[in-house]
């Protein structure tokens, strides 16, 4: 069973709000559970120069639809929102105690909640002491704001010290880990043209496998490049290894009858008992092709995973 999570990050500014309620209508009604989205989103694309249109659209969304809130589970994020509009990444909010319960406060009362189900450091804050962010993120679990935590762009030790903390202290801890992630890779080195991206490293699958934490992928579809000819994979892709990885890709394609982003999140969901991909999408058919996929089992995952 292939369980993606709803993007969101677009709504309410580049996906306008009507668009976005039919988006989580169907969502929902295709068995959808999960909604992802933070609250700095999306700053960058809003003339305020700050976040928080996603999670004020959903909220209007829930509100408008209470018979709904039961089915559906909100996942969101703080570190990133400009403290000063338009001022980014010099003024984000960071990780302080002071800082996460201001955003958590904040965030409720966009999504018109009393509780998040899923709670995310989404980046690193290393001015920060580590202690005070785990402190304060178990704070919320234990006031009942958040029911759980995740990690999202971390170093991996990182993570393991956050856990330790928390363990040592008798606290919530991370159970979900975030990182970009497909089935193709840019060069090794290559910086992403995406700022603040981390990708999965073999390291975190191996770590996440083994401590039973779960796996949320962002951007697994590259921004629509498997299927759109006028969105080609950015330049940090154009290696040999793609070459290779989309002739094997169109060949499983062939065999199964599904498109290539279908294939894609169904070889994204067998990688690790508790994988979530989370896809952002602006139209309807864009989503009912992702949520086609949940049947999805590729015989011929071994092509996939040869070539490299």
């Amino acid at each position: 069973m292939i369980d993606v999570a709803l993007g969101a990050m677009d709504f309410g500014t580049r996906v306008d709000e009507a668009t976005s309620f039919r988006l989580l209508d169907c969502f929902v009604e295709r068995g959808g559970e999960w909604i992802d989205t933070a609250n700095c989103y999306s700053f960058w694309a809003d003339a305020s120069g700050v976040g928080g249109q996603s999670e004020e659209v959903i909220g209007r969304w829930l509100t408008s639809r209470p018979h709904l809130s039961d089915r559906v589970r909100i996942s969101t994020k703080v570190r990133q929102q400009p403290t000063t509009p338009h001022v980014w990444p010099e003024s984000a909010e960071g990780l302080s105690a002071e800082a996460i319960q201001s955003a958590a406060r904040a965030s409720l009362q966009r999504l018109r909640r009393e509780r998040v189900d899923l709670y995310w450091a989404h980046a690193e804050d290393r001015g920060v002491p580590l202690q005070e962010t785990v402190e304060a993120l178990a704070a919320l679990c234990a006031d009942g704001q958040v029911g759980r935590l995740g990690a999202s762009n971390h170093a991996v030790w990182r993570v393991e010290r956050a856990r330790h903390l928390a363990t040592d202290r008798g606290l919530t801890g991370f159970t979900a880990l975030q990182y970009r992630h497909s089935y193709l890779s840019p060069r090794p080195w290559a910086p992403l043209p995406d700022a603040g991206h981390m990708l999965l490293t073999p390291e975190g699958l191996d770590y996440a496998t083994s401590e039973d934490l779960e796996l949320w992928f962002y951007t697994p579809l590259l921004h629509g490049s498997y299927v759109r000819d006028d969105r080609p994979f950015p330049e940090v892709y154009d290696h040999p290894g793609t070459t290779k990885r989309l002739t094997a890709l169109d060949r499983v394609v062939r065999e199964t009858g599904r498109t290539r982003n279908q294939v894609v999140l169904a070889w994204l969901s067998a990688l690790a008992p508790h994988v979530r991909p989370i896809v952002g999408v602006s139209t309807v058919s864009q989503l009912e092709e992702a949520m086609d996929t949940t049947d999805l089992a590729i015989e011929t995952r071994h092509l996939l995973d040869e070539a490299i």
